[in-house]
């Protein structure tokens, strides 16, 4: 029973992302052809956010802990 709802689930979800991306009324080759270019814009995402986020983070908290810390040295000093 509860494959068959994990099934069900699976094609519902399926189906709302054909309506989602107005793919439901196109042939086969052209949802192939848009369901290329959607996962190669997201697989491009998720690879720029693994590489340049935690760069960026990396580099406000330099410039954050450079900025307060100089803060607190001369009040201190």
């Amino acid at each position: 029973m509860d494959l068959k709802r994990i099934k069900d689930s699976i094609h519902f979800w399926y189906f709302q992302y054909l309506l989602v991306t107005c793919c439901y009324g196109l042939l086969p080759w052209e949802q192939c052809v848009i369901n290329s270019i959607i996962f190669i814009v997201v697989a491009m995402v998720v690879y720029t956010a693994y590489v340049f986020i935690p760069i960026h983070i990396r580099l406000a908290f330099e410039f954050l802990s450079q900025m307060f810390g100089s803060y607190n040295s001369t009040a201190s000093g």
